[in-house]
């Protein structure tokens, strides 16, 4: 069953075939909240349609508040106070990233030095590649690896080619990547999303969004 409030929309994942063929729909932020265990395929095809994807659990009700508030910006100060201190928790906290290990893939040394000492102050261990094939490799040689942040415009291999050499391994089909790109054109995002990534930021990388995106991902 699905609803609409106040311009998002809140669905199980079997009402997107009702809703894909209805254009008044197409801009209204989707988020899709299941107790499903997902495959790799079906949470690949959701996060093409959806702006995010919530799985039920102990604290799903935490992200499901924070995911849909993203969207919805002027109705934070309005909820209930226990509300706004449970984002406020969330979207504060480094308990998720302290001790995490993130690889940061960029041919820039500047990028690399400016976001490995944002995640690094936050207790994070970074690791870092300057080519996709390098990306590769440590992808494949360390297990520890929780998150990946993606440069897309590289040289020689590209981010989306990167990301779908290692979506090929069934083993890193639920490794969050979060693709980086300075071009902010039109279909970007569904085109990093098809390639593979789970999330997308433009560049230059606003800091906060960004340590907001790694916190959700690394608390699902």
């Amino acid at each position: 069953m699905g609803w609409i409030n106040g311009g998002f929309m809140v669905l199980e994942p079997s009402v997107l075939d009702r809703i894909e063929g209805e254009p008044r729909l197409r801009q209204v932020p989707i988020v899709v909240f299941t107790g499903k265990d997902l495959s790799t395929q079906e949470d690949a095809r959701l996060r093409r349609v959806a702006k995010s994807v919530v799985i039920k659990g102990v604290e799903s009700p935490e992200r499901l508040l924070d995911e849909t508030s993203l969207f919805l910006p002027r109705v934070i100060t309005e909820l209930p106070v226990e509300k706004q201190r449970m984002l406020e928790k969330l979207n504060s906290s480094d308990e998720d990233l302290v001790g995490k290990t993130a690889l940061l893939v960029d041919d820039d040394a500047r990028n690399i030095f400016a976001l490995s000492s944002v995640l690094e102050r936050r207790g994070m261990k970074v690791l870092t590649a300057t080519t996709g094939h390098e990306a590769i490799a440590l992808v494949e040689s360390n297990p520890k690896i929780a998150i990946v942040l993606m440069d897309i415009m590289m040289p020689q291999m590209d981010g989306y080619q990167t990301i779908g050499v290692i979506r090929q391994n069934p083993s890193f089909g639920r490794l969050p990547i979060i693709a980086l790109t300075a071009k902010a054109m039109k279909g970007d995002r569904e085109k990093c999303l098809e390639a593979g990534a789970s999330d997308y930021l433009a560049k230059p990388v606003n800091t906060e969004q960004l340590l907001l995106a790694i916190r959700m991902w690394l608390h699902r």
